[in-house]
């Protein structure tokens, strides 16, 4: 399949799925057109299969603000055109469904361009459930050929908020668990190492990082990885400086090599107001790293708490940081704890069992899309046999 691509290039985990999902679908040999502003996280270069299509804007003083989804779905309907695309698959409903939508209406006289939205979360949540773009984010989703959420409880929350609409299939994030492997065993080490990956938004409550380290930091012996940027970086130092952590604390600014990253953690944090799913936590499981998560959105699909890993209540830092000194305390327990992990990533969230379940979807997308044009063809055929004068 020739597939279109198109999600925000930026540091967050609607872009690495998006960019993940192509690259896998690239190594399966299906064509990938990545379509977006800049070059998507993740993507690195020279991949077989994949390419990377930029989305130009031009600044006119007329405009306040550049056209971006006019730009995005004339770039589509481009790209669609000239490398023969089957279908375009757009992560993160606002605007890129729209813009697809738009690009399969330009293209509908000449061929049929079925798109497929993906849901990630704050798409839905945050933006969508805004009463500025409820609307067309209802008719977006209402339009597209196929909508898939990353967990039940986003499918369950789009429903809320939109009411009903389309079906929305199931398909969770998953983890390339031959690329996201635990570190080979080694000598132990005198203190705990956490870790913490995000990008750095208020809802991911990063301070609560630093405030859990400092309370287990009463107990044992620990310091913080984190990984990532965003508007919550300069507070957290602060918080740092503040507490008289910061010497146990670094901050590492945006990673491109996580999988090599996670495997130095003993324990993810992820104490976030609210998870679609909580990617994160799933690389770090593949790594055998147990995460210390909040029980909140779509984690308790993941996580099975005590098992392979730990959900609290969010805020409650005293909790979180128990759970740390508890793992660090019991060795055994953490070993059993990762490995649980690493078994859930495998059986459960594995690309090898995630990526047909988009390939079947594409598959079925393209094949209505076709009969629908069919139809239409027919009826069209039909409709001028009817007009022909009658011959004298």
């Amino acid at each position: 399949m020739r597939i279109g691509i198109t999600c925000y290039p930026t540091y967050g985990g609607s872009g690495i799925v998006a960019t993940e999902l192509g690259l896998e679908l690239a190594a399966r040999g299906h064509q990938i057109h990545f379509i977006s502003y800049a070059n998507p996280i993740r993507l690195g270069g020279g991949h077989p299969g994949v390419h990377y299509h930029e989305v130009e804007v031009s600044t006119y003083p007329l405009f306040q603000y550049p056209p971006y989804s006019l730009a995005l779905a004339s770039r589509m309907a481009e790209v669609a055109e000239r490398h023969e695309l089957d279908l375009l698959h757009v992560h993160y409903a606002i605007p890129h469904s729209v813009s697809a939508l738009l690009a399969r209406q330009m293209l509908a006289p000449r061929r049929p361009l079925p798109f497929v939205t993906t849901l990630h979360g704050t798409d839905i949540t945050l933006v969508g459930a805004d009463p500025s773009y409820l609307p067309i984010t209802r008719f977006s989703i209402a339009q597209s050929d196929g909508v898939t959420a990353i967990s039940r409880y986003l499918r369950e929350r789009t429903y809320d908020v939109f009411g009903p609409g389309p079906p929305i299939e199931v398909v969770n994030n998953f983890v390339n668990c031959d690329l996201y492997r635990p570190a080979p065993p080694g000598p132990a080490a005198g203190e705990l190492t956490l870790l913490h990956i995000s990008n750095f938004r208020p809802v991911k409550r990063v301070r609560d990082c630093i405030r859990i380290l400092a309370t287990a930091g009463r107990s044992i012996r620990a310091r913080l990885l984190m990984a990532g940027d965003g508007p919550e970086r300069g507070p957290a130092e602060q918080l740092a400086r503040d507490l008289g952590v910061d010497r146990q604390v670094e901050f590492l600014g945006k990673q491109d090599q996580i999988h090599k990253l996670i495997p130095r953690a003993d324990v993810l944090l992820l104490p976030s107001e609210m998870e679609a799913f909580g990617l994160a936590a799933l690389e770090a499981m593949a790594c055998s790293v147990p995460p210390v998560a909040t029980r909140t959105g779509g984690i308790p699909e993941l996580i099975t708490h005590g098992t392979d890993g730990f959900m609290e209540e969010i805020g409650d830092i005293e909790a979180m940081a128990g759970r740390v000194v508890q793992l660090a305390r019991d060795p055994a327990l953490r070993a059993r704890m990762a490995a649980a992990a690493r078994q859930t990533a495998e059986s459960r969230f594995a690309a090898t069992a995630i990526i047909p379940q988009y390939e079947s979807l594409y598959a079925r997308v393209m094949n209505s899309a076709r009969n629908a044009g069919n139809q239409t063809n027919t009826a069209g055929v039909q409709s001028g046999v009817q007009s022909l004068p009658a011959l004298e």
